[in-house]
């Protein structure tokens, strides 16, 4: 029975980080048809490539025992398939500074994350200490992919519009925290837990701040409206 609930509790956890996931293509459709990244930051993405970079690992059988974390290795190999999609079309559009910048940052991902899958592989030699080594650095990662919308949220509250902050973006963001927080605990595994109890109060956040802006932009509409 156990196993059973955390099963469906993971693939449930898989649609809701799928939609997280996905939430982005929106973004990125008006992106292609404007032909210019507008204000969007690529931080947030390259953020994320690097948690599903490093979870992939964590739920593959030389990190984990056996498929017993099969969820997060799905969910999170196409979540890296996305993540670089939106990277590349950002860099397509950005200015020179952007490509550099954006470039840079992803690049020393990609070094961490080979640096961290040849230590736990070859360093460490049972799945206990490479699930400690791996989890530990995918949970800096985890936290900091929480953390990165702040930037928007601050946003959000100097310009009291949620034009760059979409509800689903925040929705699927806070359903997500809920499903893996709830999945790390039945699966006794604190490390896939412990970055959802960050990322559940930020979900929390955004959505507060999306009910509250968001009347109040349709209030300001209706007196431009009128005068």
């Amino acid at each position: 029975m156990g196993d059973r609930l955390r099963l469906a509790v993971g693939i449930m956890g898989n649609a809701s980080s799928l939609l997280l996931y996905a939430a982005p293509i929106l973004t990125f459709t008006r992106v292609i048809r404007k032909r210019s990244n507008e204000e969007f930051s690529c931080i947030p993405y390259i953020v994320a490539l690097s948690n599903c970079l490093l979870y992939t690992w964590y739920g593959l059988p030389v990190v984990s025992y056996k498929w017993e974390n099969f969820p997060v290795f799905t969910i999170n190999g196409l979540g890296i398939i996305l993540e670089l999609s939106f990277i590349f079309i950002y860099l397509w559009f950005a200015p020179a500074r952007g490509k550099i910048e954006a470039g840079t940052i992803t690049t020393m991902v990609m070094v961490i994350f080979t640096v961290t899958a040849i230590i736990s592989a070859f360093v460490f030699h049972d799945h206990h200490h490479r699930k400690v080594f791996v989890g530990t650095i995918g949970l800096v990662a985890s936290v900091a992919m929480y953390v990165a919308p702040l930037v928007v949220v601050k946003q959000v509250i100097m310009t009291k519009s949620v034009e760059f902050m979409p509800f689903y973006l925040s929705f699927f963001s806070f359903l997500a925290s809920v499903l893996w927080l709830a999945y790390g605990l039945l699966s006794h595994d604190l490390l896939l837990a412990s970055p959802n109890l960050v990322g559940l109060p930020l979900g929390i956040l955004q959505l507060g701040l999306y009910c509250k802006y968001r009347k109040r932009g349709i209030t300001y509409n209706i007196q431009e409206i009128r005068a």
